[in-house]
């Protein structure tokens, strides 16, 4: 279905940009969830309203928020495509991570709003009086659950190709909905078939309990690309590959990639060159890489220069003598950007050190523990230890 969509969406080669497919897929989905949203919930609310139950009216509310979250996705849609501007130098993308944010607002309130309407039916009794299932309700709800599912695969087929947490999150909770509307159906059977109406009230219940934790998977998932995460190990991975094809680069460290928003990625590393090479050839390489990722991995990136001295025996033997004592120290600690000042007296030995999060020192004994450890096998080396983490 999707690739029809997409020969009527895009109808020339011109139209079929990155931006404007984000826009014209994400507007797309959005109208297509509030339609269908809004139809279920309406049959629903009519099917609740005539039978009396409390599972079938939870459920209707939730789709009327699940419309209502199409909306704000729809509307996320229409300002992310909006190019950069000077308040906004790197464009509005990250709009979508808040739109998951109120999408994941709405349907926790919701969920809540159920379970407490719920909790006071089943202690009260209030809707138990009048439930009566009819063979329509058991309809509407089979269908309902057939449409929740393929608007769930919908979803996520367009999250996929556009890389859309919005969508995604939508994905989520067609499923999650799926499931609700499933253990509703099975209420509105045992009510249908026996005298156990209290099961309508506890199924209500069950329903709102499954809503408040999809939203709160949603809210998890988009706090922490709000908040800044680590970038995916194939964005690394695809950046150090192009690297790998110079032999000009001797090796990476400190790689910064930055999320604003999916499809707007900022990225820098410093990159170890020979020092005794040409500057000007080096400079023309790092042109050529930075070029390429930008090309084939669609993010802008920056590189800076670090020239090494890969032909001095003496560098090298202090930089072997510090790996070794990196080594027994902690293993996964690595060492880069290493120099060497060479005095009459003694000699500094500066560098950086990688100290990843899994490691159980801080940065304080990590600084002391080598510093000590190079000075106990050469009393005149002195350690400047710059720590990076991650």
């Amino acid at each position: 279905m999707l690739n029809i969509i997409e020969k009527l969406l895009f109808k020339s080669e011109n139209d079929v940009t990155e931006q404007k497919r984000r826009e014209k897929y994400g507007t797309f989905s959005s109208i297509v969830g509030i339609a269908t949203n809004v139809i279920l919930a309406a049959f629903k609310l009519i099917a609740g309203l005539l039978s009396g139950s409390v599972a079938i009216i939870a459920d209707s509310v939730n789709n009327f928020s699940d419309a209502g979250s199409s909306g704000v996705s729809l509307l996320s849609f229409k300002i992310a495509s909006k190019p950069a501007d000077r308040d906004h130098p790197f464009g509005h993308a990250r709009i979508e991570y808040i739109a998951s944010l109120i999408v994941s607002f709405l349907i926790i309130h919701v969920g809540l709003d159920l379970f407490m309407d719920s909790a006071s039916n089943i202690f009260k009794g209030s809707a138990i009086d009048g439930l009566q299932i009819q063979t329509l309700t058991i309809v509407i709800l089979s269908v309902s659950i057939v449409m929740k599912l393929w608007l769930a695969l919908f979803y996520s087929r367009v999250a996929k190709k556009i890389n859309s947490t919005v969508i995604k999150a939508a994905a989520a909770d067609s499923l999650s909905d799926s499931v609700s509307t499933t253990a509703v159906l099975a209420s509105s059977l045992i009510v249908y078939f026996t005298d156990l109406v209290i099961i309508d009230a506890i199924v209500g219940l069950a329903v709102s309990i499954l809503i408040v934790i999809a939203g709160g998977k949603i809210l998890l998932e988009t706090s922490n690309s709000i908040l800044g995460e680590a970038p995916v190990e194939d964005t690394v991975q695809n950046i150090e590959k192009i690297v790998s094809e110079y032999p000009q680069i001797i090796g990476v460290h400190d790689m910064l990639v930055h999320n604003y928003g999916p499809g707007h990625y900022l990225a820098s590393f410093h990159a170890e060159v020979d020092g005794e090479d040409d500057i000007y050839e080096l400079h023309d390489t790092i042109d050529n890489i930075e070029k390429r990722i930008s090309s084939e991995l669609n993010i802008q990136c920056t590189i800076h220069l670090d020239p090494v001295a890969v032909n001095d025996p003496t560098v090298a033997e202090y930089l072997s003598l510090v790996k070794q004592c990196i080594a027994e120290i902690d293993a996964i600690i690595t060492v880069h950007d290493f120099r060497a000042v060479i005095g009459m007296t003694h000699t500094n030995l500066i560098f950086d050190i990688v100290l990843p999060f899994e490691s159980k020192l801080t940065v304080k004994d990590a600084k002391r523990l080598i510093s000590d450890a190079v000075s106990s096998k050469n009393p005149n080396l002195f350690c400047v230890i710059t720590v990076d983490r991650g």
